[in-house]
């Protein structure tokens, strides 16, 4: 049984197809649906003879098919016809007053191209005359051998798809006659190599998605010649087509502008139009992926949703449900809940500086705590909204649904209001901007079939606040504001610009008066679609970055308008000029001239979008160009946003991009678990410090810079900013080496020294050069610190200056590898006479890692390290490896594991050892003792012949007894013959005694000790006899 709505004739109309087995007989049947003005009360009593639509059937005919044996697949159907696809590859025609046509076979020979360069049609019943087929070689023609089993229409774009059991799909235009006589549907491509198990359209975006057996999904531009745009697949995570299986199905939001991909074998995705990938039932550990401290133990397969495939998805009619049916599991119904962003399209509009979330009944907003730690705060509604729009300050949010108005102050954490629910109910909301400190609202008059702007002032929503009421043309389709002016586009492209004028203080003990005149109409002829989103773009002014805030009272000349299918052009407001800028944008922000805030670090800044190419930044430019673009992609790689990062908005005085992914948790509640959305951060300002430093705006990069100094990020934009201009320094250079220049005018700096200048402003500096310089080949070291400084002059201020006391991980970053860069430029012996200097004084302020990391360094520079592994150290536990017994046999200066060659350099280091090992034994501070010898892996000697190093050795077991220290316990103890002490502690540690005698035993270096190990042999043998007695 197949089901079919109307679209256009009657929308009430709906198609049931039914086969019957028994007889081979199919019966078309036609029902009319009348929807009655009764609800479903949510919470209360229902109201008898509950009936929410009456339906009716107007047609019950049998199909007369002349060919037996046959099954329908599905049916499409325009505002006058339907069609139906056939099991052996024919399509049926019937109207909507059940007039049958008959049905037909579509033929071609495909070209090289995959171009249909020919095609004939056969018919039955006849309806129309049969054909006869154009004879092709059997390797070109298409037939209708195979059987259709899918087929979607997009009347919008006069498009009809064809999808074969073979993998074979089909593009066909439509003619304006429609779908009734067969010569109105031609085939004009084959699309995808002959693998598409499933596709859908987008036509709205005009974007063709198709499922494919290899588990992945093309997506297809169908407004320029179906070319391929890009292929989304779950590769990249690791899952290949084993893991999931061919797609099974796939379905479109209702606005377009993201979809869901089932697979048959395992879990579904939610990709954005760019690629990004929003939701995953598929687990991946250890990204996302957390589970709470309450979480029940569970199997892989409890925690993970569709992990047997997934049959069918829906989404609701406003996209914030998505229903699934699992594979062999058709007795239940999995509902995911969705949250939408608020775009920069259609008739609301919103601001970047608050990000804003809205679902079925929740709003998420993005909150940025003192900490600089984002958080998302719930507001809970109590019915469905539709549209969220949050204030330019980001104080206010005004949410609206199918009828009324409601406002919720973020400071205050208060909701407002109608107080008349009847004023309430009168408005139908299709649309919300704010102006300022008011809230305007395009309307929808039902009962005159209009629409109008309403203007509310904020703090208060009813009738006598109305400020004022402006009738529209028609119903618009894109709508903005910037400062005074309202910004209203009617379809096709018909523009319209108002001035606001504000007569009187908005308080509510005064009556202000609110005005609006016409400033601008353009109509623009385009053959292109119609805009999706236009805003505004001020005018930039020049002058120092201090002048920037400044608002200018102009009216604006130009606005960005970007498109459904991701065109976005620059239009000229004053000649209707247009401008193509570039294309697949998904998103776009314009940032010059709409934050107030004084720190504002992105006023430089135009506008940024955002893409399947990442995120992309626009500069004003004084030359012939007025924009200059600079892709983030091509030139800062770590910009790019993570695939499972969507971006939301931006934070004008941290410099930061603030996008959301998904967050899954296991809860002790379910089986099931948890998705969550998660806010992260991207920081841009290295990208801004860039721009202005290739402008020469060395000052304004510096008040920039210092502006941001007390971010959490700010030190990893310094490193990234240089790291960028280095990279691309070293890119130049390659390039212009089988160059050579014939100009011998002074040089200017170039821009690795500018950047080089501004970071030596910030003490960060040291940090930033010698971070890079282990990012990048040694062999470009000298560019680097060329520009930078040398490096010896650089390790002696970070040695003067002591920094080696902060922490040992910029010790590593900041003193070491400056080290390592000495020896590389400067040579050998000066570096290791920097790093011997460097030595003593981590010892000195017990910096052990640190001193290990310097001995190692030492060592290999020399040549003259070498750390032998014995089996041992391999087989047991090294709890004797801190001490090297002294032995008649073997002198203690040629005992050490460590050091083989006594060469000058490797004496030195030795030595600084040795001495502070004294100093630690002779004040008997055993915790600095440990950590030594664990850092520096240094082998302690104790001449246990000398009386000193007996009392040494006495009072370091006392101590060690106290707290309990076993390794020290088993290498003292075994100094001092202390059988008694090994005795109590083997008795109760049977894996301990067992490590003992094995090295004991293994090494010929402790043949000395055996005796004590026979006795202790004996004692704990006559324990265990004991036991067994």
């Amino acid at each position: 049984m197949l089901i079919s709505c109307g679209d256009g004739y009657d929308r009430n109309l709906i198609t049931i197809y039914v086969h019957l087995l028994q007889t081979s007989r199919f019966y078309l049947h036609i029902f009319k649906v009348q929807f009655t003005d009764k609800r479903i009360h949510i919470g209360g009593k229902q109201p008898s003879a509950l009936f929410l639509a009456n339906i009716n059937c107007v047609l019950n005919e049998q199909v007369p098919f002349s060919v037996k044996d046959v099954t329908v697949s599905n049916i499409v159907c325009d505002n006058k016809h339907l069609l139906i696809g056939l099991s052996n590859g024919s399509l049926y025609s019937i109207s909507w007053k059940g007039e049958f046509y008959g049905a037909f076979d579509i033929n071609w020979h495909v070209g090289d191209s995959h171009e249909i360069v020919g095609m004939s049609y056969s018919f039955e019943n006849g309806a129309f005359p049969r054909r006869i087929p154009e004879i092709y070689p059997s390797d070109g023609i298409r037939s209708g051998a195979s059987a259709i089993v899918w087929l979607e229409i997009s009347l919008l774009l006069r498009m009809l798809f064809v999808l074969y059991s073979d993998g074979g799909l089909i593009l066909c235009s439509v003619s304006k006659r429609g779908i009734k006589q067969a010569e109105s549907i031609k085939a004009e491509k084959i699309l995808g190599p002959g693998d598409a198990v499933c596709a859908s359209i987008a036509s709205d975006q005009q974007i063709l998605a198709v499922g494919t057996r290899k588990g992945t999904v093309d997506l297809y531009d169908l407004a320029e010649s179906t070319s391929l745009l890009r292929t989304v697949s779950l590769y990249d995570w690791g899952y290949s087509t084993d893991d999931t299986g061919p797609v099974s199905c796939i379905a479109w939001t209702p606005d377009n502008s993201a979809f869901a991909v089932g697979w048959k074998l395992r879990g579904l995705t939610v990709w954005s139009v760019s690629g990004c990938r929003l939701m995953s039932t598929i687990r991946q550990v250890g990204l996302s992926s957390v589970s709470s401290p309450g979480a029940k133990p569970s199997l892989d397969w409890k925690s993970e949703t569709l992990m047997a495939g997934t049959a069918m998805m829906h989404w609701d009619e406003y996209g914030y449900r998505l229903y699934a049916v699992e594979e062999r599991s058709s007795e239940r119904i999995l509902i995911f809940s969705f949250g939408k962003c608020c775009l920069n399209r259609g008739v609301s509009g919103t601001t970047y500086v608050r990000q804003v979330i809205y679902g079925e009944d929740r709003v998420l907003l993005v909150q940025s705590e003192e900490t600089d730690e984002l958080k998302m705060l719930h507001l809970n509604l109590p019915v469905t909204f539709l549209h969220v729009a949050a204030s330019t300050d980001g104080t206010f949010l005004a949410v609206a649904g199918l009828h009324g108005l409601i406002l919720y102050d973020i400071r205050l954490k208060k909701w407002r209001y109608f107080g008349d629910i009847t004023q309430e109910q009168k408005i139908q909301c299709k649309g919300l901007l704010w102006l300022g400190k008011i809230v305007v609202v395009c309307n929808y008059v039902d009962s005159c079939n209009t629409y109008e702007l309403l203007f509310y002032p904020r703090y208060h929503l009813d009738q006598s606040s109305l400020l004022c009421k402006k009738s529209l043309l028609t119903k618009p389709i894109v709508m903005d504001v910037y400062q005074d002016y309202i910004l209203v586009t009617y379809h096709p492209f018909d523009v319209h610009i108002f001035h606001v004028k504000l007569f009187g203080e908005l308080t509510p003990t005064s009556k202000p008066d609110l005005q609006l005149s016409t400033v601008r109409e353009l109509s623009i002829m385009s053959a292109k679609s119609p805009p999706a989103s236009m805003r505004f773009i001020p005018d930039q002014l020049g002058g120092d970055y201090a002048s920037v805030n400044a608002k200018p009272s102009q009216e604006p000349s130009r606005c960005l308008i970007l498109r459904a299918n991701g065109e976005l052009s620059l239009l000229d407001l004053d000649d209707g000029h247009e401008r193509e800028l570039t294309d697949s944008v998904e998103l776009f922000w314009v940032t010059c001239g709409r934050s107030d805030d004084k720190e504002n670090l992105i006023e430089e800044i135009s506008w940024l979008d955002y893409g399947h190419r990442g995120m992309q930044v626009w500069y004003p430019s004084s030359g012939a160009d007025p924009f200059k673009q600079e892709d983030f992609l091509q030139l800062d790689p770590e910009l790019e946003f993570d695939r499972e990062v969507y971006p939301l908005g931006l934070l004008p005085n941290a410099g930061v991009v603030v996008g959301v992914c998904q967050r899954m948790s296991l809860s002790a509640c379910t089986d099931f678990p948890c998705f969550e959305p998660s806010p992260q951060a991207q920081t841009i300002l290295h990208c801004l410090l860039r721009h202005l430093l290739q402008r020469d705006k060395i000052e304004e990069a510096l008040k920039l810079a210092q502006l941001s100094a007390e971010k959490t990020h700010f030190s990893h934009c310094l490193e990234w900013l240089l790291f960028t201009v280095f990279e691309a320094e070293i890119s130049r250079q390659n390039t212009n080496k089988n160059q050579t220049s014939m100009s011998n005018h002074k040089r200017s700096k170039s821009l690795l020294e500018k950047t080089c200048d501004l970071i030596r402003n910030f003490p960060e500096y040291h940090d930033v050069v010698v971070s890079v310089a282990r990012k990048t080949d040694g062999r470009h070291w000298a560019d680097l610190f060329s520009a930078a400084g040398r490096s010896t002059e650089l390790f002696e201020e970070c040695f003067q200056r002591r920094w080696y006391r902060t922490a040992a991980c910029y010790i590593l970053v900041c003193a070491l590898f400056i080290s390592l860069v000495i020896a590389k430029l400067e040579g050998p012996a000066v570096s290791q006479y920097c790093a011997l200097r460097l030595l003593q004084a981590t010892l000195d302020d017990s910096l052990y890692e640190l001193a290990g990391e310097l001995v190692r360094f030492l060592l290999r520079s020399g040549r003259e390290y070498g750390h032998p592994s014995t089996e041992s150290d391999g087989l047991s536990p090294r709890f004797l490896g801190y001490f090297v017994f002294s032995s008649k046999k073997q002198p203690t200066d040629s005992n050490s594991t460590s050091f083989k060659e006594q060469s000058a350099h490797v004496a030195s280091v030795k030595n600084i050892l040795e001495s502070h090992a004294r100093y630690l034994m002779s004040g008997k501070e055993l915790s600095k003792l440990v950590a030594f010898v664990k850092g520096t892996q240094f082998d302690v000697v104790l001449q246990m012949g000398t009386l000193q190093s007996r009392l040494d050795a006495e009072f370091l077991l006392a101590q060690m007894c106290s707290v309990k220290f076993k390794e020290w316990i088993v290498v003292l103890a075994t100094l001092l013959r202390r059988s008694e002490v090994l005795f109590d502690l083997f008795r109760h540690d049977a894996r301990l005694w067992k490590a003992y005698c094995y090295t004991l035993q293994s090494q010929s270096a402790f043949s000395e000790y055996h005796d004590l190990l026979e006795e202790l042999e004996d004692k704990l043998s006559s324990i265990r006899s004991l036991k067994e007695v």
